[in-house]
């Protein structure tokens, strides 16, 4: 197991290989209904799972264990989240924390991709980024 320095867990939990640019995200944009129950909220209430994965992310980054309610429920992000999808500007908040989520696990792409993906695939992009971060998640169970 590969745990990263300063706390966390296995940020590469199924070992993908990685060259100078990184490495590929753990799942497929389209392996999103392998995971239904993430697939159908992202798809029709995308800010509760932009929330949970905004907080998953940021409980990770911080205090180096997984979030102990698996991001919550409701919170600002996903009021943010939810608002700025009124206008169709949703994908600025998430295209942000894809960024993010891809910077922590040495994740091949950038700014411009994140964007595309976050403006056109939303839901897939969510469900991927949840799954990235669960990997993490998971490995935490898997110490001795």
């Amino acid at each position: 197991m590969v745990v990263a320095p300063g706390g966390g867990g296995n940020r590469n939990a199924k070992n993908m290989p990685i060259d100078g640019d990184g490495r590929d995200w753990s799942h497929g944009k389209c392996g999103c209904m392998s995971d239904c129950s993430t697939c159908l909220l992202a798809t029709f209430v995308p800010c509760v799972i932009f929330g949970q994965n905004k907080h998953r992310y940021q409980h990770l980054h911080t205090k180096g264990v997984p979030h102990p309610d698996h991001g919550g429920c409701c919170s600002g992000a996903c009021f943010g989240h939810g608002i700025t999808s009124i206008c169709g500007l949703s994908f600025l908040f998430q295209m942000s924390t894809r960024g993010h989520i891809r910077h922590r696990y040495n994740i091949k792409g950038g700014g411009c991709g994140d964007c595309c993906t976050s403006l056109w695939c939303q839901p897939c992009a969510l469900v991927q980024e949840s799954r990235e971060l669960e990997l993490e998640e998971n490995s935490f169970s898997q110490r001795y």
